[in-house]
């Protein structure tokens, strides 16, 4: 039995003959225009397609593997497309349900998104300028950018989070830039304790201007100094921390020293200080010359049978004893106050300008705090009563001159007190023995009964 598709293979095969003669027959000038080009390329495919069809309808045994492969090529297509479409909808369904979960959940993992951005960028600016981010660990992330939030977000934050909180608790010493406070920048040693402070070469260290820069605080107390310097060293256990967060030591640094305080006082205050150190050394001079006297006094006072020169003890019964013996008795007390008001003016010496000055100091302090008051009282007229730092600035400069008035007048006080007390003791001395020696004389001219061995005395000491 013949098959009906061998006409038909036959047709086509007869077709692609004739259109390969045709194709061979077409002149060089039909080549090279494009669209018979196309149009003859097109009808050798099929051709082909022709002659292959016909080698497969000849063939009934490569026809029936063609045919079997191509069944099994679909089966296995149609079982890829059954399982694409089966996983398909699994992942709709899934879409479905994390569409379902996100639309239940959103606002609260927004919520929680944005509070966690707030906080990082809230602690961010409160540790920028912490000792913690100086040489050590990095700030949290920010998450002002973040649009979902994601498990590495909270990993990275609490990873940050971690790492600063094992700063505060780290002593570390390392090698940075440090700007000295005459403006020279060197790499120092610098120790950095935790989050409380930073120190190198026994100086506090604050944030400088630029990132990464430090720079030494304006002045550090000379026994946190020390203290420091010898920690640095491995010399002492003990460093010195202002829990407050450098508001101590900052008070610290305005608070003046004893020569800024000094010159605060301006002229005035040169002028008060400059006479009661004046006044100290005339009273120190006077009191070591009295001191001199007293001694010699003493000496004399052990041997008055030898009077000396040396001493206003002796020198006053040596111009008593020149005294001839015939004068009247008013005569002889005369000359002898004589004799010791002579002596007093060099034992009071200096006493009177000690004095003087102990009064003017005040009055010059006082002077200098009016003169300063009006000078804050006119800086106020100018800029107001709006900085109290000022305004309080101001009145304590001008107070200094008082306390200056009082330091010197209370000095030059006792000073004076001292001076007088020994002057004095040393001019009752000199009058009591006057007293004595103008007694004695008086008594070896009028003899009274019971004295002859004091008129005896008396003789003998003329």
């Amino acid at each position: 039995m013949i098959s009906p598709v061998m006409p038909a293979a036959r047709r086509l095969v007869a077709a692609a003959l004739a259109a390969l003669l045709l194709a061979g027959a077409l002149p060089a000038a039909a080549q090279d225009d494009p669209l018979a080009t196309l149009r003859a390329e097109r009808e050798a495919a099929e051709a082909r397609d022709a002659q292959r069809l016909a080698e497969l309808v000849e063939d009934r045994d490569a026809l029936a593997a063609a045919l079997e492969e191509a069944r099994a090529a679909n089966a296995q297509a149609e079982a890829r497309a059954a399982a694409q479409a089966e996983r398909q909808a699994a992942l709709q369904a899934r879409e479905a349900a994390l569409a379902a979960r996100q639309a239940e959940e959103g606002e609260d993992l927004s919520a929680v998104l944005d509070t966690l951005a707030r906080h990082s960028g809230e602690l961010r600016d409160a540790l920028a300028e912490s000792w913690v981010t100086v040489g050590g660990a990095a700030l949290p992330p920010r998450l002002d950018d973040a649009e979902v939030l994601r498990p590495e977000h909270l990993e990275a934050l609490g990873d940050a989070l971690m790492a600063l909180t094992a700063e505060t608790g780290r002593l570390w010493a390392f090698e940075a830039p440090v700007a000295a406070s005459d403006g020279e920048i060197a790499s120092r040693e610098v120790v950095r304790l935790g989050d409380l402070a930073a120190f190198s070469q026994g100086e506090l260290l604050e944030r400088g201007a630029e990132e990464g820069l430090l720079a030494t605080v304006a002045r550090t107390p000379d026994a946190v100094s020390e203290r420091l310097a010898a920690f640095q060293a491995g010399e002492g256990d003990r460093v010195a921390l202002d829990p407050t967060r450098g508001q101590v030591i900052a008070a610290l640094a305005q608070r003046p020293s004893l020569m800024e305080r000094f010159q605060q006082g301006g002229a005035v205050g040169y002028v008060v200080v400059g006479l009661g150190a004046f006044g100290l050394l005339v009273a120190l001079a006077q009191y070591g010359y009295l001191l001199k006297v007293s001694i010699a006094v003493r000496r004399q006072l052990r041997g008055l049978d030898r009077l000396r020169e040396d001493n206003p003890l002796g020198r006053v019964l040596l111009r008593f004893r020149a005294l001839a013996d015939d004068p009247s008795p008013e005569a002889l007390e005369a000359r002898l106050d004589e004799a010791v008001l002579a002596e007093l003016p060099r034992l009071e010496r200096g006493q009177p300008l000690v004095k003087l000055l102990a009064a003017v100091a005040p009055l010059l302090g006082l002077l200098g705090t009016v003169t300063g008051m009006i000078v804050t009282f006119q800086a106020i007229t100018v800029f107001g009563t709006g900085d109290p730092q000022l305004m309080a600035g101001g009145i304590s400069q001008a107070l200094v001159t008082t306390v200056l008035g009082l330091v010197t007048a209370v000095p030059l006080l006792f000073a004076h007190t001292a001076l007088a007390g020994r002057s004095r003791r040393l001019t009752g001395v000199i009058e009591g023995q006057a007293s004595a020696a103008l007694a004695e004389r008086l008594e070896s001219r009028h003899p009274v009964p019971g004295t002859r061995g004091k008129a005896t005395h008396a003789a003998a000491l003329a």
